[in-house]
């Protein structure tokens, strides 16, 4: 069964009439067409009795067609009206529409309200973001490979940051070369911003590259990721920049046994709860669990975030298919911090990594 035909399936389970695909993310799993409108409108709009329909800007028609979606589509030039448009092919395409599913976690109040004005007798009791992201859950051997090699990129990422390493040169200059060394080989698209962090810097998980001269005999923390034929990686390394203090090298120890053994544990059956447990204990049990703040993991596939959350509090069981991070830290305010990630997909008895650079302790010489 294609992506699509599960859509309609869903849509007639559900009562519905109409479905309106809103989410250029979501669009793109289900036609695979990239792209960003950015403030322009495009949609996806599916039926229980009717052919679904793409609804573009004129300018990506072509690119839609190219690459690979058969159904119609309606391109719209800047001065019409996309929602009275919209409106026009939906009643030439069905007389039911009184009853719609939207992507309510990710629809703008505005296009909403362009929708109810358009069809102003309809409800809309349809949340169609959990089906999607539920869907998008379970991973096909397709879209596993594509991962694998986003993951590929993302370890050429690391050897490129790790070369790049100098006293002197600053979190945004290797941002630089990371960046610039992909694009030479072709790859020109990050999964999110490139993160190096060095120091005391990298303490702070939400934060990102400054004008921070690298220092000897610190941690450089890296996070980065690639987008492949839209399909996100998404890995974590921290390296010595010449010799380490015995705390630099105990928290940088305690948090690759957490991730090492949190990824072991990996078998359908286990709760995302337990898993984050696995992690969590081994950080709590070195006197560093109020360094851990955040959850173990997330889901990851055509979005760097997805579901599920890895966390406490989430019994969702693993099933082979499912891809997330798992991706534990320690933060030490003022001092340093520490991050090892990789995301796997669960297979029939454990995990598997996309990515596959070395997470023992890479000791970067002194130049």
């Amino acid at each position: 069964m294609t992506k699509l035909e599960s859509l309609q399936n869903w849509i007639q389970e559900q009562n519905l009439d109409v479905v309106y695909i809103s989410d250029p993310n979501s669009v793109a799993y289900f036609t695979n067409f990239i792209s960003d409108p950015h403030e322009r409108i495009l949609g996806l709009f599916a039926f229980a009795d009717a052919e679904p329909f793409m609804f573009a800007p004129e300018l990506s028609v072509g690119s839609a067609k190219k690459a690979g979606w058969t159904g119609d589509i309606y391109g719209y030039l800047d001065h019409q009206h996309p929602f009275a448009m919209i409106a026009e092919q939906i009643k030439a395409r069905t007389t039911h529409y009184a009853k719609w599913g939207l992507e309510k976690d990710s629809l703008p109040v505005q296009r909403f309200e362009l929708v109810r004005a358009e069809f102003p007798a309809a409800t809309f009791p349809g949340n169609v973001s959990r089906f999607v992201e539920h869907l998008k859950l379970f991973k096909t051997p397709g879209e596993i490979a594509l991962m694998e090699e986003a993951g590929e990129e993302a370890d050429l990422a690391f050897s490129i940051g790790f070369n790049a390493i100098q006293e002197g040169r600053t979190e945004q200059e290797i941002v630089a070369e990371i960046e610039y060394g992909l694009m030479k080989q072709g790859i020109m698209e990050m999964s999110f911003d490139t993160i190096v962090q060095a120091g005391a810097n990298a303490a702070n998980p939400h934060g990102g590259p400054e004008k921070n001269a690298i220092k000897p005999n610190e941690m450089i923390l890296f996070d980065l990721g690639t987008a492949h034929h839209g399909y996100m990686s998404d890995a974590s390394r921290t390296v010595a920049f010449g010799q380490l203090s015995d705390k630099q090298r105990d928290i940088y120890n305690v948090t690759l046994e957490a991730q090492l053994a949190a990824q072991d544990a990996v078998k359908p059956g286990l709760t995302a709860a337990e898993l984050d447990k696995v992690a969590r204990d081994i950080i709590t049990k070195a006197g560093y669990g109020e360094y851990f703040i955040h959850r173990l993991g997330h889901g990851i596939g055509t979005s760097t975030h997805e579901f599920p959350s890895i966390m406490e509090g989430n019994d969702m069981a693993l099933q082979p298919g499912m891809c997330f991070s798992i991706e534990p830290g320690i933060y030490i305010p003022g001092f340093a911090g520490v991050r090892i990630e990789d995301c796997i997909h669960v297979t029939e008895t454990g995990a598997q990594a996309f990515t596959h650079t070395s997470k023992e302790l890479n000791h970067i010489p002194l130049h």
